[in-house]
């Protein structure tokens, strides 16, 4: 995908030049941002996800059981209580499809 001129029409090879010249002898800080390739597939992220829900899941545990009696009522209590109470087997007994023909 190319990127749109920042004038009325693209530059020449030589005013980028100038430009990227210009700009590094003023001293101008070279920003790059990339994205972290992810290169799993759904079917594998899904399963990622699960796994780790699952490994977090006890310690919700844990902090529900040393909860003061007083902060179970409470907003953080019933957060607790909820993720304490989901059912993680059967979210990990869902497999999603392959796609195209790979089912």
């Amino acid at each position: 995908m190319s990127r749109h001129p920042i004038g009325s029409q693209a530059m020449t090879d030589a005013e980028r030049q100038a430009r990227y010249r210009a700009a590094r002898a003023a001293g101008a800080p070279v920003v790059r941002i990339r994205r972290p390739a992810d290169h799993r597939g759904r079917a594998r992220r899904w399963n990622d996800s699960v796994a780790m829900l699952i490994e977090l899941q006890p310690y919700y545990a844990a902090w529900l059981d040393n909860l003061p009696a007083n902060l179970r009522d409470s907003a953080t209590g019933e957060a607790l209580q909820a993720i304490v109470d989901l059912d993680l087997d059967a979210l990990a007994a869902v497999q999603p499809p392959r796609g195209f023909g790979r089912d």
